[in-house]
């Protein structure tokens, strides 16, 4: 990825992603909230006031040529409900918690100009797209969304709803916490394992005491090379989060008082 600042905001972008999309990674820099939030948090629910994020989520839009009611942002939980979004849906979650789209885990849309927005602090942001029929979906995996396989549920939805070909589909795979740093106990193994079988020795390391390192890069680049996306058309920023607090959140690191930072895309003419 590249580092790219406008106006006091510091984010990154992918480096293969082709015309027609415009994708960027924020990170904690260039915003207005005080410590531990420090600055740039974009996430309610968090402690921080209210105010301040929204503040954040204006400045990061407006310093990269949108605006907060072209955006659309999701209620995650961890699962793997994929929510198409439309014209009817630009602002929703903007400004009003109330008006978010519930309980999805990632979108897609076929409309211009509509920004899809998910909110990470470990967790994976991977963005897909497709150039030749105009689609974007945008995703959030965390272990749950990762074992739940929601990169490919995204890639689906965009075949079924709008006949994308999952040869044709670009992906990226954002700053997150690295293989290094993410130990996981006995039931996200078993859940590791029943989700990628055979492949489950691809992404698991033994730990001690029957725990292991969790690599949740190598399992969503597996998830999406099964749901038919060409290897060579993935790219990975190979970022991590947990390694990288100068410029990213960290749930892991930095415990449930911290901030949460952005992946936002949205389909350009």
């Amino acid at each position: 990825m590249r580092r790219e600042e406008r106006q006091g905001v510091a984010v990154y972008r992918f480096e293969t992603l082709p015309a027609g999309v415009d994708a960027l990674v924020s990170t904690r820099l260039g915003g207005v909230s005080p410590p531990p939030y420090d600055s740039l948090n974009i996430g309610p629910r968090v402690g921080d006031d209210p105010a301040n994020v929204l503040a954040n989520r204006e400045r990061l839009l407006a310093a990269f040529g949108s605006e907060l009611g072209r955006s659309v942002w999701c209620r995650q939980v961890h699962g793997d409900r994929v929510a198409v979004v439309a014209e009817a849906d630009a602002g929703r979650g903007a400004r009003e918690e109330e008006t978010v789209v519930a309980e999805a885990d990632a979108m897609v849309t076929a409309t211009p100009g509509l920004a899809l927005c998910v909110k990470v602090a470990d967790c994976v942001p991977v963005l897909l797209f497709d150039p030749e029929r105009g689609v974007l979906g945008l995703a959030h995996a965390g272990w749950g969304g990762t074992v739940a396989r929601i990169c490919s549920r995204t890639v689906a939805t965009m075949s079924e709803r709008f006949g994308s070909d999952p040869a044709a589909v670009r992906a990226a795979i954002g700053p997150s916490i690295g293989p290094a740093g993410y130990e996981v106990g006995a039931e996200v193994i078993a859940r590791a394992e029943a989700a990628y079988g055979e492949r489950a020795g691809d992404l698991l390391t033994p730990a001690a005491e029957g725990k292991a390192l969790l690599d949740l890069w190598s399992a969503n680049r597996i998830d999406l090379e099964q749901a038919g996306v060409p290897a060579a058309r993935i790219e990975t920023a190979a970022i991590a989060s947990d390694q990288r607090l100068e410029e990213f959140f960290s749930h892991r690191r930095e415990g449930a008082a911290t901030g949460r930072f952005a992946a936002i895309a949205r389909l350009v003419a």
